[in-house]
């Protein structure tokens, strides 16, 4: 699929010129070249953030339950039972 040939990218233009009206047809190219433009600059900065490492350290009592949670025993416990 795609556009194989220009003829059809007039067909398009053509198409929207006639539903949108001449009127809304610039606001709305404006919009989507804005819209376009933030995009690239979010994807810019998100991968800047990306390639400095940012690691963060755990916070404090990552290890603790949390409560009202039941824990498994540990593997050690069911073997003295046996």
């Amino acid at each position: 699929m795609g556009i194989e040939n220009p003829i059809h990218l007039l067909f398009i233009a053509a198409v929207a010129l006639i539903v949108l009206g001449p009127k809304r047809l610039p606001a709305l190219a404006r919009a989507l070249g804005q819209a376009v433009r933030e995009f690239r600059a979010s994807l810019e900065e998100g991968s800047g953030t990306e390639l400095e490492g940012d690691t963060a350290p755990a916070a404090d009592g990552a290890g603790e339950p949390i409560a009202g949670t039941v824990q498994a025993p540990e593997q050690g416990a069911s073997d003295e039972s046996r």
